[in-house]
């Protein structure tokens, strides 16, 4: 999963000044509850707009797809799943909700601090935590750099306002350092991985698969630091107006992807043949001898939606200091509440209906 969000929609986001977080989602809530009323024997919509991150070839999004484990997704749902492609992130999938072009997606503790100020009309439905290695820091293989403390002046590659970023800046904490102690580069997956072999930079810390394959790629010209850790959350978010209409339509939604990526889970090599078999990568090669190793060692972004539940205190404080980190930085103009807003009441039929379906 792409986490990054240097695009020029996600910075249509930050320009926005901080307005009423709790009048703009009430707004919402009661639109949506007009509507509800109306249209009580609509047990669900017509049709589900669901983003699609990346090129969708991998993950639970292509198991679903290919109706892996023989189940049937707009079956189950009682309703038309119409993919929308062609994001490069979560965090210009906001811009789209806010359009009314997207129902539902997945969304890094990123997209959502960004989203709360500009007022994009999510409901965050449930969460969990990343898995803890998912990230990782590559440095040359002879470089004199061997813990954080050794980073101080050096020319560091990550993706800003990241998961890459916000692990770069826990890294540093744990010797003392802040981001401005060290040369902090912002370049996507691609360019970094081409500076890096290169030599133009020093280090290079990003997400999973694209280190696992830079590592093989590069053999014996790259190396990890230890002790690098992912800190934050990723959710699954609805848009308000149908999520307050349809709660019970999204929390089995949820719980249908807690069961894919258990399923993938316990069958890693079928899965990723599947991923294969679709375009994800070539069938039979290296990138499909990694991906079946980050599965089985459950280092995908999406490993860990296993451990999905409704949005609780543990997911809110992490994504609050994620916020709180990167507004001391200057990646978010203004202090954001996020906290308030994931545990808002205006949330609890959600909340609720998610409860049931996950047994939490």
């Amino acid at each position: 999963m792409n986490f990054g969000v240097s695009t020029r929609a996600g910075a249509g986001i930050w320009r926005r000044s901080v307005l009423s977080i709790g009048a703009g989602f009430a707004a919402a809530a009661t639109g949506a509850g007009r509507a509800s009323r109306a249209n009580a024997a609509d047990a669900v919509p017509p049709q589900l707009s669901v983003a699609v991150i990346g090129d969708g070839r991998t993950g639970v999004w292509a198991s679903l797809r290919a109706s892996v484990g023989g189940r049937n997704l707009e079956h189950e749902l009682g309703t038309k799943i119409v993919w929308q492609p062609g994001f490069t992130a979560s965090l210009p999938v906001m811009e789209a909700i806010k359009a009314g072009s997207v129902d539902f997606t997945f969304a890094t503790a990123t997209a959502v601090v960004n989203a709360v100020p500009a007022r994009v009309p999510i409901v965050p439905l449930a969460a969990y935590p990343l898995p803890v290695d998912e990230v990782d820091f590559l440095v040359q293989a002879n470089s004199s750099i061997k813990t954080a403390a050794d980073l101080k002046g050096k020319k560091i590659a990550h993706q800003n306002g990241t998961t890459g970023t916000y692990s770069l800046i826990k890294y540093l904490e744990t010797a003392g350092l802040r981001l401005s102690d060290v040369q902090a580069v912002s370049l996507s997956g691609a360019d970094a991985f081409t500076a890096f072999a290169q030599g133009s930079i020093d280090g290079w810390i990003h997400w999973q698969p694209a280190t696992a394959l830079a590592l093989t790629k590069l053999g014996g010209k790259a190396r990890l630091l230890p002790d690098v850790k992912t800190y934050d959350y990723a959710f699954y978010v609805a848009r308000s107006d149908v999520a307050v209409k349809y709660p019970q339509l999204f929390a089995k939604f949820v719980k249908i992807i807690r069961e894919t990526q258990a399923y993938i889970f316990a069958h890693p090599a079928e899965s990723v043949a599947l991923w294969a078999s679709q375009g994800g990568f070539p069938p039979n090669g290296t990138e499909q001898a990694v991906y079946e190793k980050l599965v089985r060692d459950a280092r995908l972004s999406e490993s860990t939606a296993v451990a999905l539940k409704p949005i609780d205190e543990a997911a809110a404080a992490s994504t609050q200091d994620l916020a709180d980190n990167f507004h001391a930085l200057g990646v978010l103009p203004n202090k954001v509440d996020v906290r308030s807003f994931l545990l808002g009441a205006q949330f609890d039929a959600a909340k609720k209906a998610v409860a049931l379906e996950l047994g939490a």
